[in-house]
């Protein structure tokens, strides 16, 4: 497998603290310590396997553990443990805890990237099996994941502002709504140097570091701690900036590609952009009712829950102009940049849409269907350009276990629809395949 981010600790241990940039110390924080506490103990980790119905500890453990969840090798030192999980130290000494790279880091096409969306995550599985090896039952009013390579992102947000008042301080917790069914598939790290917005919706300013911040709210932390994390996450944000999109790694006809452009600047350059020398990013929120995707993420933020983020701590960050960067609420979804979309498979917000040409034709997409999530360059459509995948005939059955449950994907079901951006349709076959051609040199 090729690693594309190598030898990051050795590069910092020969930096002085003096010598490193805000990026240098962001990706330090990124790639070997943790700002949370341990959740699970090493033992937990060793034990996992006595929850997957196997009677023995598989032989290649750390193999069957990474496949077991969607997790891959880290390019970096890391104790052995897969990229997302770290080593932590808390009151009771060293345990294991997620970091941001769990979901914004992995492998496509035999290629591990830190920036790109763990399409073969399945986090709900992780958490609850860990916590099951270390002896207790995640009851929670939430799930972190509804479907495979997915998270959701808002409900876990919206309970753990609960335990906070305005200062960031603990209290009793007291109930935040929010939506359900919410499927959200995060985009790329290396997109964010263009946006002005950020995030499915536009919710908040691009230059907000404080937004990022929520992943400290565990009741583990306190206000104080939080608070004094401020210039961690200003230094994560610059390490941000510095992720690029990953080259495609087949042969493009160039010649195909070049007619693919003209297409593209007539018929999708409004809404994601022009690309190369002079390039522009027109940061648009499409309405609901014009991009027609699935509303169910776009409607899941309550107003309880947008106020009770925009009368904390979190929202007195102050942008240039002297105004806090507050969430505000948009009915309707971010046109994003286009740079690396080959890596970035599945498509639309909900990761409905497994390939490039499903995007682009909208009466091809499967109703009903799964795939292998490995990431082999065998299980990369280079043609369609995306995820090579199963059509099922068949609905989820509730009678299925919930981890083969979350394999397959039904757009049938809520938060789950394929519908809308359906502009691509106007494409001929061979129109259509040459925007395709050209969306891999971006």
């Amino acid at each position: 497998m090729g690693l594309v981010v190598a030898s990051i600790g050795c590069a910092l241990a020969s930096l002085s603290a003096s010598e490193q940039t805000a990026a240098d110390r962001g990706r330090e924080i990124m790639t070997t310590r943790s700002l949370n506490p341990p959740v699970w103990s090493i033992k937990a980790y060793d034990n996992a396997w006595k929850q997957w119905g196997v009677a023995s500890k598989p032989a290649d453990y750390s193999k069957a553990f990474m496949e077991r969840y969607g997790l891959h090798s880290a390019p970096f030192e890391n104790h052995g443990l897969p990229m997302g999980l770290l080593e932590a130290r808390g009151l009771f000494g060293k345990g294991i805890v997620n970091n941001c790279l769990l979901c914004h880091a992995g492998t496509v096409a035999g290629q591990t990237y830190i920036g790109v969306a763990n399409a073969s995550l399945d986090l709900q599985a992780l958490f609850e099996e860990l916590s099951a090896a270390e002896g207790y039952s995640l009851d929670l009013p939430l799930r972190f994941s509804n479907v495979r390579g997915t998270i959701d992102p808002i409900s876990s947000l919206a309970f753990l502002l609960g335990f906070r008042d305005d200062g960031l301080n603990l209290r009793k917790h007291v109930k935040i709504d929010c939506g359900a069914n919410i499927c959200s598939d995060p985009p790329a790290w290396w997109l964010l140097k263009k946006k002005k917005t950020r995030d499915w919706t536009g919710a908040i300013d691009a230059r907000s570091t404080r937004v990022d911040m929520v992943n400290l709210l565990t009741p583990m932390n306190s206000g104080e701690y939080i608070k004094k994390q401020d210039k961690a996450f200003a230094d994560i944000a610059a390490f941000l900036l510095t992720v690029e999109a990953p080259k495609y790694p087949f042969r493009v006809d160039r010649e195909l590609a070049a007619r693919g452009e003209t297409l593209f600047v007539q018929a999708c350059a409004k809404c994601h952009g022009t690309y190369g020398p002079g390039g522009t990013y027109p940061n648009k929120i499409v309405p609901l009712g014009v991009i027609g995707t699935d509303r169910t993420l776009a409607e899941s933020a309550s107003r309880q829950m947008i106020e009770s983020f925009n009368h904390s701590w979190l929202a007195k960050e102050l942008g240039p102009d002297g105004k806090p960067f507050r969430l505000v609420e948009n009915r309707g979804y971010q046109a994003p940049p286009l740079d690396g979309i080959w890596a970035t498979a599945p498509y639309f917000h909900n990761s409905s849409v497994p390939t490039v040409y499903h995007v682009l034709n909208s009466k091809a997409r499967p109703t009903v269907y799964t795939r292998s999530y490995r990431t082999s360059r065998e299980d990369y459509d280079a043609v369609k350009l995306g995820h090579k995948i199963t059509v099922l005939d068949k609905p989820v059955t509730e009678n299925l276990p919930a981890f083969e449950r979350r394999k397959i994907y039904d757009t049938r079901l809520p938060g789950l629809s394929s519908a809308g951006h359906t502009f691509g349709d106007a494409f001929t076959e061979a129109e259509r395949m040459a925007v395709i051609e050209y969306l891999k040199t971006l």
